[in-house]
């Protein structure tokens, strides 16, 4: 089985995807509506990930995120996977995300209205 490494752990690409899915669903829920990543004018430029206890294929996890720094063309987010049951972080992902013009093929600044829903749902100063 793929998703598995050879201790039965949750392999740490498989972590990704549920990063990946934590992300999208942090973005639906601020934004108030269905994330096409196809036409999404935000990509994720730096992903890194701290590995602080085994996943096993049976735990049941959360994933929680928060962005927590932003700039003009960029911003900062962090990510945890934990127990539901016992609480314990079992990984840290932090990354960085950026404006994006698909046209251009080039960074953008972020949108004014996904920086004011994100400031207000984080509690941050724009």
């Amino acid at each position: 089985m793929s998703d598995l490494d050879p201790f039965a752990h949750v392999n740490n690409g498989v972590q990704c995807n549920y990063f990946d899915y934590g992300r999208s669903c942090y973005f639906e829920h601020v934004f108030g509506e269905q994330i096409d990543w196809l036409s999404m004018d935000m990509v994720l430029v730096h992903v890194d990930m701290d590995f602080r206890g085994p996943i096993k294929v049976h735990d049941q996890i959360v994933c929680e995120t928060a962005i927590y720094e932003f700039g003009n063309k960029s911003f900062k987010m962090v990510q945890r996977l934990k127990s539901a049951v016992t609480g314990q972080v079992k990984t840290i992902c932090h990354s960085v995300l950026s404006g994006f013009d698909r046209k251009t093929e080039q960074s953008a600044p972020i949108r004014a209205d996904y920086k004011r829903k994100i400031a207000e749902f984080e509690h941050l100063e724009l």
